[in-house]
């Protein structure tokens, strides 16, 4: 095999060939044309020489060839422009921008994703400093009709490499209403979905081939590439409406995302059970679940074990939300027990459970803790286990609870015949619960009335009802706690559950029939 020549040794360096006097006098006189032609002023002129150039051509083939030497120059011409334009450009950014390259990144990792990519395309020096990692440290590609695909989040995961802290994907439905104590559900299918341009699935899907813009399975699959380094130090993922997103691919996710604090499920195609399980095993610093079925009222595989599982190995657990789940009261009391740090708690939809397991709930365990607990559309809930509850509040139980939602379109199901329904939340000592608790907040609306007009209220009293409402907006209004309800519907009964302990349940409660309830 031939020696390669050393390029360090003077002796046999090999020096660049000479320009020649001709390749000197091309290069001044073409310098020469080209000032003489970009300082000509009369463009009339230039377009009258260019049409006698042309006809002076004998032949048609010398007249299309001239014309396409004029093109070709005129495209060399316009892409130069372009590229002095752009180092124009970064010069002139560079001196005329204020902040230096380390505050602009700063600047950047604060603003949206999109808002980072609009500007890494505005200019070189703009992308320069877009390519650090820390602006796409929160990749948000949330969107309103579906547009991303899995090479855009790849991408912008690979850019934001060991910064990685947060990803929000999927498709939020068009709604107007407010997400907080909505009883409108998140749940949102791209087959129904038509976009602002009026391009419906079927449309979208015969072009999938060239641009496609759907998230599949494998959306989030570069979390695990180079031994799961992407998802490693991932704190927040917030997934909505992927539709193709199933149990194994879900799992695999969070088997990448040994740290993660909070996780956002709405829309997606998975079992409750099979997520608690991926949740435990991968994921033991979590402090903030929020789960809501794509499927209201059908989804009843959660069992014994796995809840026993989960409340022991997600212990800091401080917000929980299951809405649109069947929810027996034993494995309701089981996680607001089990979880002893939990504040927030969002059951809405759920079905099944009466509300038995709030009995003597705030006597130990988790639930002494609770701050929020809505109960918004539940079919089952039953007003005789509010009442019990409100005059457990009422005796001084549950002193850090502030914010309690038992409304309901079905109203709430009476104690002998749950086909009677209560619209009245009249049991309610609303008056007294304001005196001793001032900065309680009740929600309770009826399609037939609220605790409002039910009392009468004075115009005091009618005032201090107000000023809750109002609160509990302005609550809801600053993102303390993003909640949101689904259809609600009629589904099976439900077992009370005991107090001695997690193990003494039986699995075949969970087989109760509707009939028999």
């Amino acid at each position: 095999m031939a020696k390669r020549t050393c390029c360090s040794d003077p002796s046999t360096a090999v020096s660049p060939p000479p320009i020649s006097p001709e390749s000197q006098t091309d290069r001044f006189n073409n310098d020469f044309l080209l000032e003489s032609f970009l300082h000509a002023s009369d463009f009339d002129s230039i377009n009258t020489s260019f049409d006698t150039l042309i006809e002076s051509r004998s032949s048609d083939s010398d007249k299309h060839d001239l014309i396409q030497r004029a093109l070709h120059i005129g495209s060399i011409l316009l892409e130069a422009g372009k590229r002095s334009d752009r180092k124009r450009s970064l010069f002139h950014n560079a001196v005329v921008w204020p902040l230096p390259p380390d505050l602009t990144i700063k600047v950047f990792a604060l603003l949206d994703t999109q808002s980072v990519c609009y500007a890494a395309a505005t200019c070189s020096f703009f992308q320069k400093c877009a390519a650090d990692p820390s602006c796409f440290a929160s990749i948000d590609l949330i969107t309103s009709v579906p547009k991303v695909n899995n090479g855009v989040v790849s991408s912008l995961i690979r850019r934001a490499g060991n910064a990685l802290q947060s990803i929000k994907l999927g498709v939020l439905p068009p709604s107007t209403s407010p997400l907080f104590c909505s009883s409108e559900p998140l749940v949102y299918s791209i087959r129904n979905s038509t976009d602002a341009s009026g391009v419906s699935w079927n449309d979208k899907r015969s072009r999938q081939g060239k641009e496609s813009s759907i998230l599949t399975r494998s959306c989030l699959s570069y979390l695990s590439e180079n031994g799961g380094a992407p998802g490693a130090r991932l704190r927040r993922l917030h997934l909505f409406n992927i539709e193709r997103m199933d149990n194994a691919a879900l799992s695999a996710s969070l088997s990448a995302c040994p740290s993660l604090l909070d996780l956002e499920i709405v829309g997606l195609h998975v079992e409750l059970r099979q997520t608690l399980e991926s949740v435990s095993k991968h994921c033991p610093l979590i402090e903030r679940l929020v789960f809501e079925s794509s499927k209201t009222g059908r989804d009843d595989g959660l069992k014994h074990p796995t809840c026993y599982e989960f409340v022991h190995s997600c212990p800091n657990i401080t917000t929980l939300a299951l809405k649109g789940f069947k929810l027996h009261d034993y494995k309701a009391r089981m996680l607001v027990k089990g979880l002893r740090k939990l504040k927030i708690v969002d059951f809405s939809t759920s079905y099944s459970f009466t509300g038995a397991f709030l009995k003597n709930l705030g006597a130990s365990g988790g639930g002494k803790h609770l701050e929020v607990m809505i109960l918004r559309d539940c079919m089952h809930l039953k007003e005789i286990e509010v009442e019990h509850f409100m005059g457990a509040v009422l005796a001084g139980e549950f002193e850090r609870l502030r914010h309690l939602d038992i409304s309901n379109r079905e109203g709430l199901a009476s104690d002998g015949d749950w086909f009677r329904r209560c619209y009245s939340a009249s049991f309610i000592p609303i008056k007294q619960l304001l005196e001793e608790r001032p900065n309680f907040c009740l929600v309770a609306e009826f399609p037939k009335g609220s605790y409002i007009d039910v009392e009468q209220p004075t115009s005091g009293d009618l005032n201090s009802d107000v000023s809750l409402a109002s609160q509990f907006s302005s609550h809801a209004s600053d993102g303390s706690f993003l909640m949101s309800a689904s259809d609600s519907g009629s589904d099976s009964g439900n077992e009370d559950g005991q107090e001695t302990s997690f193990l003494t349940y039986d699995e075949s409660s969970d087989e109760i029939d509707f009939l028999s309830a």
